[in-house]
């Protein structure tokens, strides 16, 4: 087997041997269920490139076997780092957050809810749960004579990365630029001395944000009145997204609600989640 170093990227798919390039899509499968595709060997040597390099690690083949030591917790836990994709904005796809307010909410105050809790999964650099949280102010500023039940979001990722960016809260002007609007930003947000801005404390404090593998068991989150997993289900085996789908059921009060990304199904559990048109977007009810 070649011994080749990753230091360039321009030359990534060519530096790794198609044994490799197989052991690490079963390693990244195994410890976070993304399933890579046939042909990403370019993606796995740019994205790891760095990592090996500051540990002196020669070849992809050293790398998985390192990754099996117990005292290489922390490479194992950079790898998947590298290799999960962040990419998200401010109220992505607008019609989500709209069901929020429009369907989700209206639900748990007809049922008497004593505290409102959402679930969102797989929550990347935050702005998920915190669009969520804006909503919810901007409802009860809307609804004043309602009494609304406390909101609370449990936020989840297996990136420990983007968890501690997500309790500092702190974004830049760029990603504040996607999604955001200068309302919003006036609204929910106020800046810092490193000229960034942080979420205020009014839309901050009902997230609290925890690591979570979606292969691991999901009772310790208690039950939620909604569940957004969006855009990572994706990622996973056909097997593998009917298991969390079916865990994440479990997880739902009765009457709770699904809201899964625009390319994601049911994956044939019909049995246990009722389609909901809301138009626009389709979200699912728990039977």
């Amino acid at each position: 087997m070649s011994q080749q170093t990753y230091g360039s990227p321009s030359h990534a798919s060519a530096q790794v041997s198609s044994v490799d390039y197989q052991n690490f899509r079963k390693f990244l499968e195994k410890a976070c269920g993304i399933l890579l595709g046939e042909n990403k060997q370019y993606l796995v040597a740019s994205r790891l490139s760095k990592i090996m390099a500051s540990h002196k690690i020669a070849c992809l083949s050293e790398l998985i076997e390192k990754m099996s030591m117990a005292n290489h917790r922390a490479l194992k836990e950079a790898v998947i780092d590298a290799m999960t994709t962040n990419e998200t904005l401010w109220f992505r796809d607008t019609h989500p957050f709209e069901v929020f307010k429009n369907t989700i909410l209206p639900a748990c105050i007809a049922r008497g809810e004593s505290n409102i809790r959402i679930w969102s999964a797989a929550c990347s650099s935050g702005q998920e749960p915190y669009s969520l949280s804006m909503v919810y102010d901007e409802y009860l500023l809307a609804n004043r004579s309602l009494k609304l039940p406390p909101l609370s979001i449990v936020a989840t990722d297996l990136s420990k990365t983007m968890i501690e960016a997500c309790r500092a809260a702190e974004y830049d002007g760029l990603s504040l630029g996607r999604g955001l609007s200068n309302q919003r930003l006036r609204q929910f947000f106020e800046p810092t001395e490193s000229e960034r801005w942080r979420v205020k404390p009014q839309a901050r404090d009902r997230v609290r944000f925890q690591l979570l593998n979606l292969m691991d068991s999901f009772v310790s989150l208690g039950k939620f009145d909604a569940v957004f997993c969006r855009n990572v289900l994706i990622y996973f085996s056909l097997d593998l997204k009917k298991d969390i789908l079916r865990r994440i059921h479990a997880t739902l009060k009765p009457g709770g609600y699904l809201v899964l990304g625009a390319s994601e199904g049911l994956a044939d559990l019909s049995e246990l989640y009722e389609m909901v048109h809301c138009h626009p977007g389709i979200i699912y009810k728990a039977l």
